[in-house]
């Protein structure tokens, strides 16, 4: 073979030896989506079930009776003690993950037993609401109420406040998260303002029933 013969067969062999070495290298399939079967609970010491086992909570409640009706529905519970609808807010992003479907947002308590303003409470809720919906998850509105004692106008104006969220971002409505418990001493810890552990028995069933109704179980 002539020099130039072998330096082209050498250069042949050589681009071959690239090519078989630049082949696609096969790339793993891509993860499927998250399965979006979690309902997520916002809001304060109500939800996080203070001064009781995490188990006696109504989400915990709520995700027990689901899994023994084969609802296929998952509860998490995002509930922070002592949190006001501001800081419900600031911490969204960290309770948005992919696998939610439903969020139950229950805030306002502390907002009011504070005497903070109402039109900052609704500014937020709504807020909270939007960021919910734009995630495309199906929002729930947990209604809260104020004792008389804080003054016929303030407790109205607070009360209207999440009716009229809830209608205009067409979101579903629990009237009042504590129906039935607020002002029961049976259904109350000492302080009178958390449920103790039939009361969250209670409040799951309320929760239960209006999501029950809006289809979203």
């Amino acid at each position: 073979m002539s020099r130039r013969a072998w330096t082209c067969a050498a250069l042949a062999a050589a681009l071959g030896a690239c090519a078989k070495s630049e082949a696609p290298v096969p790339q793993p399939a891509p993860a499927a989506p998250a399965a979006r079967d979690v309902v997520l609970f916002l809001g304060d010491s109500l939800t996080a079930g203070y001064g009781l086992p995490q188990e006696e909570s109504y989400p915990a409640l709520l995700e027990a009776r689901w899994r023994a009706e084969g609802r296929g529905r998952r509860a998490r519970n995002a509930g922070v003690s002592g949190a006001t609808s501001a800081g419900v807010l600031e911490n969204l992003s960290w309770s948005l993950a992919p696998d939610v479907a439903v969020a139950v947002v229950a805030v306002g308590g502390n907002d009011g037993l504070r005497g903070l303003s109402v039109p900052e409470l609704e500014k937020n809720l709504d807020a909270i609401v939007s960021r919910v919906q734009a995630a495309g998850v199906k929002a729930v509105v947990a209604g809260m109420r104020m004792p008389p004692n804080y003054g016929k106008d303030y407790a109205e104006r607070f009360a209207a406040v999440y009716p009229r969220v809830a209608a205009r971002r067409k979101a579903a409505l629990v009237p009042f998260l504590l129906e039935g418990v607020a002002g029961r001493k049976a259904l109350n810890q000492p302080d009178g303002i958390h449920p103790n552990a039939e009361g969250q028995r209670a409040v799951a069933e309320t929760v239960h029933a209006a999501l029950l109704k809006e289809g979203l179980l």
